[in-house]
């Protein structure tokens, strides 16, 4: 079997896998070992893109002028005066997490009284823009200060420009590319590994 470049068996049991699951996802689903394997490790290299993703987004957004990535301060993006903070997520929210999320964001709006505070979602169904209001046992909670936001909306609000987002997906093969043409293949060999 042949495995992902840079991956091998003895690495991808050094990282932490679930033995358990692996033995019964084999034997229940009549799955061999390698092909389990080989379904793990794109699973753990889809999950290391998810998160680069979320990485370049605040990148991305943390260059606009006026804005910064937040560097563990508690949120991906914040502006410099202190009147926006934002957490990026790009995962569907589970709902205690989603209220966990909620709450910290309410708790910074304590102490920062001017600042809109926004959930910005990637995978968003569709573009909005709302007041953000969870429900907790039999009754539903806002903040006049926190928003829910489709992470098109959020690059329209901090560029200013209502198709930022379309024009970075626009720009994104070309400059892929580019990157691609200028680097040495062997560098990525050797930063794959690191």
């Amino acid at each position: 079997m042949q495995y992902p470049k840079n991956i091998t068996k003895k690495n991808f049991y050094s990282n932490k896998v679930d033995t358990i699951k692996l033995t019964f996802d084999a034997k229940f689903n009549d799955i061999d070992e390698e092909a389990l394997i080989q379904s793990a490790i794109l699973r753990q290299i889809d999950k290391s893109i998810n998160n680069s993703i979320g990485t370049f987004h605040e990148q991305v957004l943390g260059g606009i002028k006026g804005f910064e990535v937040g560097n563990l301060s508690g949120f991906d993006i914040k502006a410099v005066d202190d009147t926006l903070f934002a957490d990026i997520h790009y995962y569907n929210i589970d709902k205690h997490y989603e209220e966990a999320i909620f709450n910290r964001l309410a708790h910074y709006a304590k102490f920062y009284k001017k600042a809109k505070l926004y959930l910005v979602e990637i995978l968003a169904e569709d573009s909005f823009c709302e007041k953000w209001s969870i429900e907790v046992g039999d009754g539903k909670y806002s903040h006049k200060q926190i928003y829910k936001i489709s992470i098109d909306q959020f690059y329209a609000l901090l560029s200013k420009q209502n198709d930022a987002y379309f024009q970075l997906y626009k720009s994104l093969p070309i400059v892929i590319k580019d990157f691609l043409s200028s680097i040495d293949e062997n560098d990525i060999k050797v930063k794959a590994m690191l």
